[in-house]
């Protein structure tokens, strides 16, 4: 991602734009990082990299960016088998509760002449058996939990076409809504978010909430449902309920 911060200054300097749809895959990175700077385990075997997306979406369709690499992500998996694959609000994916996929998705504006971009970034345990001590038992790869090798190419591929749809749904269902034909999903709900909950085992989970759950967890609850925008309905121990739109779930036993 700091390297598809530089190209999109480069372009800039140059008196061009960065071509949307740009991707920069790396077949190892050192110091590499998730949300709040965690560390990210990066080795050979999996699939790391970044998308750049020239940010053309109005707000109320940009916002599910986050949902639709998640989809994407997932749609592949279930493509070699991997039916067990589940969303975790917003986007990690587990199989059999560990995670394998995860997902930073981060706003730039390049300085120059103020273009708005977002950037993709994707981490996906593919055949990387070897975890961190502090990993071991929350992390798996897709080799160890499928049970078969997998194909990088053939999965960066279909990952990317998956990606490409789930975005092209963006702008599709943004169109739809501008001309009042209501979106294309169910009861005339976004389709893409039709496809997320289609993929999540979040609603009925009880759950640990917070913007940073790992070092400042705020509160227990039971997920309810996810609503039209995206947000998290959280039911809380006294019966009321509240909607997050930022942060992140851990699933509590």
């Amino acid at each position: 991602m700091d390297r598809a911060r530089l190209l999109i200054l480069e372009a800039a300097e140059q008196g061009r734009s960065i071509a949307s749809g740009t991707v920069i895959l790396a077949d190892t990175m050192t110091h590499s990082k998730g949300r709040f700077t965690r560390s990210w385990h990066a080795p050979s075997g999996g699939i790391w990299g970044c998308m750049i997306h020239a940010n053309t979406l109005l707000p109320s369709a940009r916002r599910f960016i986050p949902l639709a690499v998640g989809v994407a992500c997932c749609q592949t998996i279930h493509d070699l088998g991997g039916d067990a694959a589940r969303l975790r609000w917003v986007n990690d994916i587990l199989i059999q509760g560990c995670k394998v996929a995860g997902f930073l998705v981060e706003s730039y504006v390049e300085p120059l002449y103020h273009e708005e971009f977002t950037i993709v970034g994707f981490g996906i345990n593919c055949n990387n058996t070897s975890f961190p001590n502090e990993l071991e038992g929350t992390a798996a790869s897709l080799s160890q939990m499928l049970g078969q090798e997998i194909d990088l190419v053939h999965f960066v591929e279909r990952f990317l076409a998956r990606l490409g749809c789930c975005i092209g749904l963006l702008c599709y269902e943004e169109v739809r809504e501008l001309r009042g034909d209501g979106f294309s999903g169910k009861d005339n709900g976004h389709l893409l978010l039709q496809w997320w909950r289609e993929l999540s085992d979040t609603a009925g989970q009880k759950v640990v909430y917070g913007f940073d759950v790992m070092t400042a967890p705020q509160y227990e609850a039971q997920a309810v449902a996810m609503d039209a925008d995206g947000g998290l309905i959280l039911q809380l121990p006294d019966g009321t309920r509240t909607i997050e739109y930022s942060g992140e779930v851990r699933y509590l036993k």
